[in-house]
């Protein structure tokens, strides 16, 4: 069992990743993009920068995993309306059906780990008061 905090929730982050990897093979796409793709379809025309940070993607990186999914027509580019110098993203049609079907699959694999980590937690728990 991890000891920190940091390991735990890596371990949680991969076992999540590793869950997901089936249906990201089958739209082709990487854990990055779907990253991308889950922080447009809770908040929807996000300008990059803010992306970036609701992503967990590092800014340089950010625009060239946002190009892909713009050519595959998952994402959407525009000019932000009030300010010409910014750029806002959000999901296409097509995007937002593929964002769904992940996400669902998403919130299922993170109730099993917090089912997981409840019982952990209950076990462990017990185990302190038999003490």
């Amino acid at each position: 069992m991890a000891s920190s905090l940091l390991l735990l929730l890596k371990r949680v982050e991969r076992e999540i990743e590793l869950g997901l990897q089936p249906l990201l093979d089958e739209f082709g796409l990487t854990i990055e993009q779907w990253r991308i793709m889950a922080a447009l379809h809770d908040e929807p025309g996000q300008p990059m920068s803010l992306l970036a940070e609701s992503a967990v993607l590092p800014a340089a990186s950010l625009t060239r995993h946002v190009d892909k999914l713009v050519e595959r027509g998952l994402v959407l580019r525009r000019v932000h309306a009030d300010d010409k110098r910014r750029i806002v993203t959000a999901l296409s049609p097509v995007g937002a059906t593929v964002a769904d079907r992940l996400g669902t699959a998403q919130h299922t694999l993170e109730a099993d780990v917090a089912d997981y980590f409840q019982m952990e937690i209950h076990e462990r728990s017990g185990s302190a008061t038999r003490r």
